[in-house]
């Protein structure tokens, strides 16, 4: 399997660094409000990329962190907490806040196939981590103490930005316009560790530490939380791009100084899914959720597709005309397959064949497109439909687009409304129909079609026979 590494700006072979168990991390929500569906665009990726690898048969552990404290509304560690935000807002307690968007952000990824991490860590439950890692990190010349927080000293790392070449000025986010300048930082790119005062009051989770009674910055839960879970050495870490800069950053640059060694190999970056407004987010436009999706009648389904349909290291721009297409390109492929016969024997070299075109699409750097374009091909394989249904459930373990069980429920439904709709002398009629096209009796045939016509009953030649629906 080749992936892009962002950390090195190419498409790289993926090598473990254990051929027995691939260790993955990925960033999870900050839970306190819905996630949007641009965030679900990530996950449903890295629910795609866990599958791949499974598909491609290695064993994953994959770990997620619940942020659920420590989150600053600025990148540069200022502005107001987002849990406390959140509890301000629905007049609730930030543990209350946390499990119910928690609760909320798992029904979601339920409803669009995403696999639930091996291991799931709300950030409040890695306290001694955290403390250890800075005390270390303090005791290594790499982070100090400053008006009562604890930073980390970018100013010991060869390299700060690791992800891009930028001049120092671009990176720095301390004194950003309309950001204030936080004096206790030796260097602009400094963050902070652990906050024992910040820019807010009122910050509801505290616990004692060696610095006074506080909290910990944003970034160094998801370093502490995957070496809990995943050791010293991590195979992959993902996340959305916006990500890259500065948590993921911070992470590296607070994870390589505290191990001493390379912490990461590949790092993996979802780009956003914008609005023609630009880039979504909570606080802008109409909010959109999978709730408000199927509110409006859309099946979470056919916007996992949506998704698909697009590379992953791509921009996706989403308007209701773009998921409409989604819907429709759906709704065919579920029809298409729904038509497929359960017969015949699966013919193992055809059925190898289809799988290593599919294959082939997720090596090339997770190439989703191309996987869902392998679907089609099945369809239009020559070979039967055993085989085919048989590659499309392989395929599906995946792509998680519900494809077969999508497919029988089409079929329950279209015998449940035949059934309901069943009339014993239209049935006559409609096979006398077909019996006179058979003896090339095409004048018999067209007069009975235009009496069913005239009876309100329109007529549908299909490959699979005629069916007939009232008008």
């Amino acid at each position: 399997m080749y992936l892009y590494n962002s950390l090195t700006h190419k498409k790289e072979l993926f090598v473990p660094n254990n051929p027995d168990m691939v260790k993955m991390y990925t960033c999870g929500p900050t839970v306190y409000h819905y996630a949007h569906i641009g965030n679900l665009r990530t996950y449903i990726m890295e629910d795609v990329l866990e599958k791949a690898l499974r598909y491609a048969g290695y064993n994953v552990k994959r770990v997620m962190n619940i942020t659920d404290v420590g989150h600053l509304a600025s990148d540069a560690d200022s502005g107001e907490d987002k849990m406390l935000k959140g509890a301000k807002r629905e007049n609730k307690s930030v543990m209350e806040i946390a499990k119910y968007y928690t609760d909320a952000f798992f029904a979601d990824c339920e409803k669009l196939n995403i696999k639930k991490p091996d291991v799931v860590e709300p950030a409040t439950g890695c306290i001694d981590e955290y403390i250890h890692m800075v005390q270390t990190l303090i005791a290594k010349g790499s982070a100090y103490v400053a008006g009562g927080n604890v930073y980390f000293d970018t100013s010991t790392l060869n390299q700060y930005y690791v992800f891009n070449d930028h001049d120092e000025e671009d990176l720095a986010i301390g004194v950003r316009e309309g950001v204030e300048e936080d004096t206790n930082k030796k260097n602009k790119n400094d963050f902070v560790l652990w906050f024992t005062k910040s820019k807010f009051e009122d910050q509801a989770l505290k616990w004692d530490s060696p610095w006074g009674v506080g909290y910990p910055g944003w970034h160094i839960e998801c370093s502490c939380i995957s070496m809990k879970h995943l050791g010293e050495n991590l195979d992959i870490h993902a996340g959305g791009i916006d990500n890259a800069f500065p948590h993921h950053t911070n992470e590296i640059a607070q994870s390589e100084s505290f191990l001493g060694h390379k912490w990461c190999n590949y790092w993996f970056h979802v780009h956003h899914l914008n609005t023609d407004t630009g880039k979504m987010s909570k606080s802008k436009g109409e909010f959109l959720t999978v709730s408000l999706l199927e509110n409006k009648g859309y099946d979470p389904m056919a916007y996992r597709l949506f998704c698909l349909q697009s590379h992953y290291r791509r921009n996706l721009v989403f308007s209701w005309e773009n998921l409409d297409n989604a819907v429709v390109a759906y709704d065919k492929l579920i029809a298409k397959i729904a038509a497929l016969k359960d017969e015949g024997e699966v013919d193992a070299a055809a059925l190898d064949a289809l799988k290593e075109r599919f294959l082939t699409a997720l090596n090339g750097d997770l190439n989703t497109s191309l996987a869902v374009t392998a679907v089609y091909d099945v369809l239009k394989a020559k070979c039967s439909d055993a085989t085919k249904l048989a590659a499309l459930a392989d395929f599906d373990r995946v792509l998680s687009l519900n494809l077969l069980p999508a497919a029988q429920k089409l079929k329950e439904k279209e015998a449940a409304e035949a059934a309901a709709s069943a009339d014993p002398e239209i049935d006559a009629l409609v096979m006398q129909r077909t019996e006179a096209k058979k003896a090339k009796n095409f004048q018999e045939a067209d007069r009975i079609r235009d009496e069913l016509k005239a009876r309100g009953i329109e007529i549908i030649d299909t490959p699979q026979g005629t069916k007939w629906r009232k008008a």
